[in-house]
């Protein structure tokens, strides 16, 4: 990937993927945590920590490893998998129904009942008690909020904290992810750049319509949109099998050959977006 700030784009995979592309790949932890033993990695990845699985099923990170547990994870994972080159910390994502809960679709969100701030405080406080689990793990900071000024209100809490957020390599933005295509998301990354300049951070989730809007602000990205629209498309016809697998594949799902098919589509997209880059309110069409 090319372009003015833009360097990395992650595709969304799963563990088993890291030994078979040295593409850059972004795996979750959750799927990460179940193995016994790992691959060693071809190429470089990044960590998520699943908090957006864990908020919306849970509406709490009780539940969840505590922080010392998801540091001694990510300690594994550099040590035996190697190419790590950061993990997320245990945030809280400042969407409506992960804060409110209710149906959403066909999905039933707890909610956690906590108001915006107490979420960035919260956001902030995990990242202090990640760098005292173990100061030398490569855990990067990510600012959440829900309207830009909360954004702000977040990067302020962190140089409260001692955290200069501008010497920091990444700089993680969350809770645009299912905005990610839209005005008010890019207003939120505009705002973020603004403060710690352009091609600094990292946008959780943003598909190739949001990537075109806001990639020239970014550093990097990841998107893991391929596998669901993969779910939609029979896999009769792919004969792409990766050693061991144990029988064909009845949808693209979870198909590296399609994956990786994916992503060049998207490097395409992005790179004409990051070279030109639309107006906020221009209609970009694909939402893949």
């Amino acid at each position: 990937m090319t372009g003015p700030e833009f360097r990395t784009f992650f595709l969304g995979a799963k563990p088993h993927f890291l030994a078979h592309t040295d593409v850059p790949l972004f795996v979750a932890n959750p799927h990460l945590a179940t193995r016994r033993t790992y691959p060693r990695a071809l190429g470089p990845f990044a960590v998520d920590s699943g908090g957006f699985t864990q908020l919306s099923r849970h509406g709490t990170w009780d539940t969840g490893p505590s922080p010392r547990a998801y540091a001694r994870q990510i300690r594994r994972y550099r040590d035996e998998i190697g190419n790590l080159l950061w993990a997320a910390p245990q945030d809280w994502m400042c969407e409506d129904a992960i804060i409110h809960g209710g149906s959403v679709g066909h999905q039933f969100y707890p909610g956690t009942g906590l108001s915006v701030k107490e979420h960035l405080r919260r956001t902030v406080g995990n990242y202090l008690d990640l760098r005292s689990a173990d100061p030398d793990l490569p855990i990067i900071p990510v600012v959440q909020g829900r309207r830009p000024a909360d954004y702000e209100h977040c990067i302020d809490l962190y140089n409260r904290a001692g955290i200069n957020l501008l010497t920091e390599p990444v700089v993680g933005i969350g809770s645009v992810c299912r905005i990610q295509a839209t005005d008010e998301a890019a207003h939120i990354v505009e705002t973020v750049a603004d403060i710690l300049g352009p091609g600094r951070c990292h946008g959780f989730g943003f598909k190739i319509t949001g990537l075109r809007k806001v990639a020239y602000l970014l550093g990097s990205a990841d998107s893991h949109a391929w596998s669901a629209q993969g779910r939609r498309i029979s896999a009769r016809d792919c004969d792409f099998r990766l050693p061991r697998s144990r029988s064909p594949h009845k949808n693209e799902a979870n198909c590296l050959r399609y994956a990786l098919s994916w992503r060049r589509r998207a490097l395409t997209a992005i790179e004409a977006g990051v070279h030109t880059p639309p107006l906020l309110s221009q209609n970009t069409g694909d939402a893949a």
